[in-house]
């Protein structure tokens, strides 16, 4: 009976370890000099994405995330957040280059470090937030997930969140 409570312990464990978890909220300010909270986003999907400008990967991957906005209008929220050592000026050149229809914040690393929770980031760093503030799925930029930053698994992804399909496990 003792090995059989231990090996639920153990399975309850593991699935707790990928539960979703709250999104942690954060009120910061845009190129536009607009406050955006997360919290104002209550009620759709969000993608956040954790980036810098000088990055190739988030570069390209900022094409990506405008034609999601255009694909979903008002249905997804999109939000992305540069990180030090980019400066207001780094990022307002930036929106314009890339012609972001969507808000670039600033942060200085406390929101980075409240969803990350480890000790390097890679860019770009994508969370997918469900309506409820529910961290529903993280992606890094990777070889494994090629198909999130430059394919169309993150358009996919979307989907099943709209459709209303189950938190992962």
């Amino acid at each position: 009976m003792k090995k059989i409570v231990a090996v639920l312990l153990c399975t309850a464990a593991v699935f707790a370890a990928d539960a979703p978890r709250r999104a942690p909220g954060f009120c910061l300010i845009d190129t536009k000099g607009q406050w955006q909270d997360l919290a104002d986003y209550r009620g759709k999907p969000v993608l956040l994405e954790f980036m810098q400008t000088t990055c190739p990967h988030c570069s390209a991957f900022s094409s990506v995330l405008g034609d999601l906005s255009r694909k979903y209008g008002d249905r997804l929220a999109i939000l992305t957040v540069a990180l030090p050592p980019d400066t207001p000026q780094t990022m307002l050149k930036y929106a314009e280059a890339h012609k972001l229809t969507y808000p670039l914040l600033l942060d200085q690393g406390q929101v980075a470090v409240s969803y990350v929770r480890a000790g390097t980031i890679e860019f770009p760093n994508l969370y997918l937030i469900d309506a409820a503030g529910m961290i529903r799925n993280h992606w890094e930029y990777s070889v494994l997930a090629k198909d999130i930053f430059e394919g169309s698994g993150l358009s996919r992804e979307v989907d099943k969140l709209l459709a209303g399909a189950p938190a992962k496990k």
